[in-house]
C-alpha cells in the first residue's frame, strides 16, 4: 500500500518541505514517479530498502511476548513491540491505542485489510503498465500519466551484481580461480 500511496503523492507532486540530503540537495521535481524514483542516489536506495529489511526481519521474530503469525497462537498482522532500552516507538500493531474490538469486526478488519493489500498491488502494477506499455490501461493512457521510458523492474541504476561479476572477469578471475 506505501508504494500505491507514495506513487500518488508524487504524481501530485507533493514533497517534504526539508531538503533530501544534508548538504542541502533538494527533492527531484516533477510529476512522473518513475523518473523521480531514478532520479535519488543509489546510495538512498540502498537505505530505503535497508530499512524495510529491518523492519521485516524484526517482524519475523519470536519472543516470548509474540508469537510469530504463522505459529499457534499467533496472530496476521500483530507487529512486536519494540524494546523501550532500544527505540522508543509506539505500537506498530495499534500505534494510536484504539480499544479492542470484538472477532467479528477483527474478522472484518482483517478481510477488509487483504482486498485493500490486493488492490494497491493492482494499482501500482497498473499505474507503471500505463506509464511503460502503450494502451495498456485505456483509462489512464494519455489522460493521467506521462509517459515513462526507463525500466520500472530495475530499481537502481548501476547493478551491483553484473558490476562484480565484470570486475572478478576484468581481473581475470574465472570460477573464483585467478590468473597470476
Amino acid at each position: 500500500m506505501a508504494a500505491f500511496i507514495g506513487y500518488i503523492v508524487h504524481a501530485n507532486e507533493i514533497r517534504f518541505p526539508f531538503p533530501m540530503k544534508l548538504d542541502g540537495t533538494p527533492f527531484p521535481q516533477g510529476d512522473n514517479p518513475p523518473e523521480l524514483w531514478d532520479a535519488i542516489p543509489d546510495a538512498g536506495k540502498y537505505q530505503i530498502f535497508f530499512l524495510i529489511f529491518l523492519l521485516e526481519l524484526w517482524g519475523e521474530t519470536s519472543t516470548e511476548n509474540h508469537v510469530h503469525y504463522m505459529r499457534e497462537g499467533g496472530i496476521p498482522g500483530k507487529y512486536p513491540d519494540f524494546p523501550p532500552e532500544l527505540f522508543n516507538l509506539p505500537n506498530l500493531f495499534n500505534p494510536f491505542n484504539f480499544p479492542e474490538r470484538n472477532d467479528q469486526a477483527k474478522e472484518r478488519g482483517l478481510r477488509a485489510e487483504l482486498n485493500n493489500g490486493r488492490l494497491a498491488m493492482i494499482g501500482i502494477m497498473g499505474f507503471l503498465a500505463a506509464q511503460t506499455v502503450p494502451e495498456s490501461v485505456p483509462s489512464l493512457r494519455n489522460h493521467v500519466l506521462p509517459d515513462y521510458q526507463g525500466e520500472v523492474m530495475a530499481p537502481f541504476s548501476e547493478n551491483a551484481i553484473i558490476k562484480a561479476i565484470d570486475a572478478v572477469r576484468e581481473a581475470g578471475c574465472l570460477y573464483l580461480v585467478c590468473k597470476p
